[in-house]
Parts: structure tokens; C-alpha cells; sequence
């Protein structure tokens, strides 16, 4: 035991209602983890040696609302002063499937500490700072070595999730050289990975991509044989690292580059891209987006001019959509970060246009419905485009009317 240095989440006043609540409790995991590094802390977690009901009984007494958010696996979160704890019985395994435990509450701290997946997110400190390390976590932050407790092939097997989270925390945490006893269980391992539901599958890829490092770490996921069993068409690696860069001059959150990243990866054709879809589960919006990025409709080449550059934009309508479609051909190409500045620029000064007419149009133009009123818009549209999107909408259905009457 050591002691950690006072951090605002643990001092501030939630925190201690919480903790002085519960009694006996320490915030535990990636708070702690974190905390030790310096880094800020995201959710803060704790855990206790009471059950749900009497932890919910202490914090209700104290004043603190209470939800119910996972009773059965021993988690009720804490809501106070606006922040939001998750609180959870210590607990032990009784038996492991690969996807799901088997537990059973227990007062033993260490046998809680055993049941978690790697050295440094065992970690847990009290409302003090008393800073608990049973498995040398500090040691491994110290040296930017990710390891797992115990037996590597043991904890992948409990949880084959676990054999993607080695790789996520290897990227944030992890050095130059991944542990050998971890990379050897991982890609023994491997073939048990389409037994994982595709949700939790994407979930933790999309952190991945989204994070530090991620061309790095894939290049070692496919050394090790491991893409045949996640991804198989995933192999792109030198596009997804030619994009890295390029994506600096653009403000993009993590996540938000996740699909771009994956479809960096990529190089199949609509049904291959559907396939990756369907076995990640993505949700409607992100499939489309998917779909639109590896096999677009539309190509953004950067040798085009500015006006190339906005009937394109005007076609489909989504800037953060052109913004991709040129990174992952500028990365294709090997371009450098400076050769976007002229589209950058463009984006940032882009007011967005909207096509003047519609059917409504060519019906009071005398057009019969059918689909000549959507062959002479379209003419129309390409017409307003080719001239810079500047005639103004009389100029726009004079044109019409003229197409009607030819």
C-alpha cells in the first residue's frame, strides 16, 4: 500500500457524501489508474463489500438518489450534486463461459481485485488516498507494460473480449513492445472471437480506432494472424497510417473518426462493406456512413479546383461526409498534410446551398407528372452547378421552363 496524491474527484464534496455513506468503500479501476498517470479521470467508480440492498439502504439514508442499474451483477448508481457514481458489490467468479461470469458477492477485496483483466486496472485507493496495488499495477504503468493478472490465456478465456481490450489498452498505455505471454494468448485465442456478439465487438474496436496509436496497433494485430477471426477484410493498414496525419489540421473528436478509420481499412465493395456492417452491428446511420466512405458514389480528388470541389459538395450535401471522402483519397495518394489546406479552407468558409426548385415547380411549368419532371430538375440542378451555384431561383426556373418548352 502507498498513498495517492489528493485529486479533485476524490475531494470533492459528491465524492465524500458518497463515500461517507457507503462506510467501507474505494474508488477502484481507471479513476485510480488514471490518477496515477496524471491523466484526468473519466466515470469515477467504487467499490463496496455491502450488497445492492444495503448499499442503496446507506446511500438513501444519506440522502442520495439511487438507480438500479444492474442489481443482479451487484451495481446501483449513486446520482448527487449532478455527477453520477457506478457502485458495485465486491465480488467472485463461480464459473466463466467466455461471454458471460457467474458471480457471487463476497467481503474480500483481493478475491475482487483477481476477478479483473489487467495489472493496472486492479488498482483501487480509499477516500484518503490509501492507494492499493495487489498485482504490481504501478509498477507496469511505470513502465508502460500492459499485462494481465495471472495467466493470460486464463483471463481471455473467461472473457474473450478481454483479447480486444488487451489491444486498446496496449495502444493508450503500452510501450513499443507488447508483453509476449499476452500477444502469445491473443493470437491462440483468436478463433474464439466470432463467438462474441457484434455489438460488443464494435464497442470496443471503435474505441481503438477512435484512440491513440491505432495503425500501430493494428499492423500487430494482423502480424499476429488475428484479422481472420475479427476482420478479414481489414487489411489496409498503410492507408489507415497515411491518414493519421492528414487528419490534424481538421477538428475531429476520437470517435467521430472511428468509421473513417475503419473504412481506411478497407478495400471491398458493397456487399464486402455490408458484410462488416452486419457482423459489427453497427446502427443505420453509422452503416450508411460506412457504406458512403469504402465504396463511394462520388470521388473528392485534390487535383480538381475549388468550383469541382463545391458541385460535389452541393451533391451530397454533407460536409462532414466530402471532408472524409477527401482524407481517405488524400491518404490513398500519399499526400501530405499542406496539399488539403486549399479544401480545409473551403469547408471552413462553406455557407451550404440548397437546389432552388422542386417537383412543384415543373408541375406549375405545365410538366405532366412522371419521370421527366425528375430527368429535367436533375439537368437543371447539373446547369445551377456548372455555373457556381449562382443564378438566383427566377433564373433557375426561367432555365426550367426552357428545357420544358424544348
Amino acid at each position: 500500500m502507498t498513498t495517492l496524491s489528493p485529486q479533485p474527484w476524490m475531494s470533492a464534496p459528491e465524492s465524500r457524501r458518497v463515500m461517507a455513506a457507503l462506510g467501507e468503500a474505494r474508488f477502484v479501476g481507471g479513476c485510480v489508474r488514471d490518477a496515477v498517470l496524471g491523466l484526468p479521470a473519466g466515470d469515477i467508480d467504487i467499490a463496496t463489500p455491502h450488497p445492492p440492498d444495503e448499499a442503496t439502504r446507506r446511500l438513501a439514508a444519506a440522502g442520495v438518489r439511487v438507480i438500479p442499474t444492474g442489481v443482479k451483477h451487484g451495481t446501483v448508481t449513486a446520482a448527487t450534486g449532478g455527477r453520477h457514481f457506478e457502485i458495485t458489490t465486491l465480488r467472485r467468479d463461480l464459473a466463466c463461459d467466455g461471454r458471460h461470469a457467474e458471480v457471487a458477492f463476497t467481503d474480500d477485496w483481493l478475491a475482487d481485485a483477481s476477478r479483473r483483466d489487467f495489472t493496472i486496472n486492479a488498482l483501487s485507493c480509499t477516500v484518503a488516498g490509501d492507494l492499493f496495488d495487489p498485482f504490481g499495477g504501478l509498477a507496469d504503468l511505470a513502465a508502460r507494460r500492459v499485462r494481465f493478472i495471472g495467466r493470460a490465456e486464463d483471463r481471455i478465456r473467461e472473457d474473450v473480449l478481454r483479447l480486444l481490450r488487451y489491444f486498446r489498452f496496449y495502444a493508450r498505455y503500452g510501450d513499443a513492445t507488447p508483453d509476449p505471454e499476452a500477444l502469445a494468448a491473443c493470437a491462440a485465442l483468436a478463433p474464439l472471437l466470432p463467438g462474441l456478439s457484434g455489438e460488443r465487438v464494435r464497442a470496443e474496436l471503435f474505441r481503438l480506432l477512435g484512440g491513440p496509436r491505432p495503425a500501430e496497433v493494428w499492423a500487430v494485430i494482423a502480424g499476429q494472424g488475428i484479422l481472420p477471426h475479427l476482420l478479414p477484410a481489414a487489411t489496409r493498414v498503410a492507408r489507415l497510417a497515411a491518414l493519421l496525419p492528414l487528419e490534424g489540421g481538421f477538428a475531429l473528436d476520437g470517435l467521430e473518426r472511428a468509421v473513417p478509420r475503419l473504412a481506411a481499412l478497407l478495400e471491398v465493395g458493397r456487399d464486402g462493406a455490408l458484410a462488416v456492417a452486419g457482423r459489427l452491428r453497427l446502427p443505420v446511420a453509422e452503416r450508411e456512413r460506412l457504406l458512403a466512405l469504402a465504396v463511394p458514389a462520388v470521388a473528392v480528388d485534390l487535383r480538381d479546383d475549388a468550383a469541382a470541389w463545391r458541385r460535389v459538395l452541393a451533391a451530397l450535401g454533407d460536409g462532414a461526409l466530402f471532408r472524409d471522402l477527401a482524407l481517405l483519397n488524400a491518404a490513398a495518394s500519399e499526400a501530405a498534410p499542406g496539399d488539403l489546406a486549399p479544401l480545409r479552407a473551403l469547408l471552413e468558409r462553406w455557407p451550404g446551398v440548397r437546389f432552388p426548385l422542386g417537383g412543384r415547380d415543373a408541375l406549375a411549368l405545365g410538366l405532366a407528372a412522371g419521370p421527366e419532371v425528375g430527368r429535367l430538375l436533375a439537368e437543371v440542378r447539373d446547369w445551377w452547378a456548372e455555373r457556381d451555384f449562382a443564378p438566383s431561383p427566377a433564373e433557375c426556373r426561367a432555365e426550367l421552363n426552357y428545357r420544358i418548352a424544348k
